[in-house]
């Protein structure tokens, strides 16, 4: 029990390294029939997929739906790590000198601010400044960005032995937060938290770490995230 425990903390405090993708600025020289939109996903472990393979993780599964259903090519560049908070993010994004422009954007952090107890004024101040990155990355176009909200951990094996109900309560109040600001900011916010509550009840939602979401899990994320943004690129 001890070993588990200490790997599945291993995913709220240290690194995944987030995906290499070919760079923006060449997406559109690649010399490809079909068109190519460019996907910029921007988060936590949730982003890339923690314990499950890269492909398998939302911002992966939603460039192949994408691909498969508008018969268009997704060029996806993933800035994220495990364990990253709001400050990690935009310290990242800061970092990274992204000074060009996407065609769409998915925005998915909050759960290592909860987790690590950082008071949640912290969440008040840095989400609206990742949101306005978001929004300046996708060219000022609010109907490209997409706020996907914070998934429920307490019910996942690990869980169990937490404050599930504090676990709850708080994911609750940061979604809250976050769809306020993004619907101020006329973006689309995406509740995927209802699934990752049925991880109890439905073991296969829960990857093998018995914390992060499944491969099942994400397709159940793309299936609600995807045809709002295949809508909006046909626009």
């Amino acid at each position: 029990m001890g070993k588990l425990l200490f790997s599945i903390l291993v995913f709220f405090s240290c690194s995944k390294s987030a995906d290499s993708i070919i760079p923006h600025e060449n997406l559109n020289n690649l010399g490809m029939d079909r068109p190519t939109y460019s996907y910029l996903a921007l988060g936590d472990s949730y982003t890339i997929g923690e314990s499950i393979p890269a492909k398998s993780s939302f911002p992966k599964q939603l460039e192949k739906s994408l691909e498969e259903s508008l018969g268009v090519k997704v060029q996806t560049q993933i800035l994220a790590r495990t364990g990253w908070r709001t400050d990690n993010l935009l310290d990242a994004i800061e970092a990274a000198d992204l000074n060009t422009y996407y065609d769409f954007v998915t925005l998915l952090i909050g759960v290592n601010n909860q987790y690590q107890d950082i008071p949640f004024v912290r969440y008040e101040e840095e989400f609206p400044k990742l949101l306005s990155y978001a929004l300046r990355l996708a060219n000022g176009n609010s109907s490209r960005v997409i706020v996907v909200s914070i998934p429920d951990w307490g019910f996942t094996p690990f869980g169990q032995n937490q404050d599930r109900q504090k676990i709850s309560s708080e994911i609750d109040e940061y979604n809250a937060f976050a769809k306020k600001i993004a619907e101020d900011s006329q973006v689309h916010f995406v509740n995927i938290t209802d699934i990752s509550r049925e991880g109890i009840e439905r073991p296969e939602l829960v990857a093998n770490d018995g914390l992060h979401p499944s491969k099942e899990a994400y397709k159940l994320f793309v299936d609600r995230i995807g045809p709002i943004i295949s809508t909006r690129l046909k626009d």
